[in-house]
């Protein structure tokens, strides 16, 4: 499925991770944005890349850990150095561990999950919001997408993203909407993704047993998560902010938030 959005045309987006990464870096590419990848794996940025550039877009490659401050601030110099400002960025890095009970978890697994998951978001949203935003910023109206798994509805045992669930991009978006920052969060449902594949090996039941979680009895694909990114990011968009929105059928714990 191709992904496109004309309203994208000559902005600059970021986009962490790879799997939902690179299909959302390809349609931003395809809607005519830039794009700054920013990835651990120098393989999987040759790939993303080479993709973007078959599909005659633009592309910068960026190896980052998002759980270092010091790459996390590189990366965006290096993506403000290349392409002058960021219009768009799509915090999606995420990692998987084994379903477990909570007291069969080891710490260096919690620590491991919460390092990549929700403090390199952080650090990417600390660095990627203009801190000189009052006098102008880096742009005129800037977007920040984060990906948040499994974080409208509780799952038995933890879950990837179960220890995502705080929400430090809606104080981020309560803070900078006065000054033209739109902060979202896209809440996923089970996307298949070479990460998932791994973790259904893992887990009871299999891939079987994700599906059955799926209402739509399938998993999701990349390319419908990037639609659902690439609205949030685009101008048709802009009045939204502070606002988790499901990829997915929503759940009955869902209603109400």
């Amino acid at each position: 499925m191709t992904v496109t959005n004309e309203a994208l045309t000559g902005k600059l987006a970021s986009v962490t991770g790879a799997g939902i990464g690179r299909a959302a870096a390809v349609a931003f590419a395809r809607g005519g944005a830039r794009v700054a990848l920013v990835d651990r794996s120098p393989d999987g940025l040759g790939e993303t890349a080479r993709l973007i550039e078959e599909a005659g877009g633009q592309a910068l490659a960026l190896a980052c850990d998002v759980t270092s401050e010091d790459d996390v601030q590189s990366a965006l110099d290096g993506t403000v150095q290349a392409f002058e400002r960021l219009d768009v960025a799509f915090n999606n890095a995420g990692i998987e561990q084994p379903v477990k009970p909570a007291a069969d978890i080891a710490k260096d697994e919690w620590d491991r999950v919460i390092g990549v998951s929700l403090t390199g978001m952080f650090l990417c949203m600390k660095y990627q919001i203009p801190t000189d935003a009052p006098a102008g910023g880096r742009c005129d109206r800037q977007r920040l997408v984060r990906r948040q798994c499994q974080g409208l509805q509780g799952t038995a045992g933890l879950r990837r993203g179960q220890a995502r669930r705080h929400r430090p991009d809606r104080s981020a978006a309560f803070g900078y909407a006065a000054l033209n920052v739109r902060v979202k969060a896209v809440c996923l449902g089970i996307i298949e993704t070479e990460m998932i594949r791994r973790f259904a090996e893992s887990t009871p039941g299999g891939r079987d047993a994700l599906i059955a979680d799926e209402p739509i009895g399938r998993l999701g694909t990349p390319e419908e998560t990037a639609a659902a990114v690439l609205r949030l990011c685009s101008d048709a968009a802009f009045f939204t902010t502070g606002h988790a929105r499901s990829s997915t059928v929503a759940q009955p714990s869902d209603s109400g938030s």
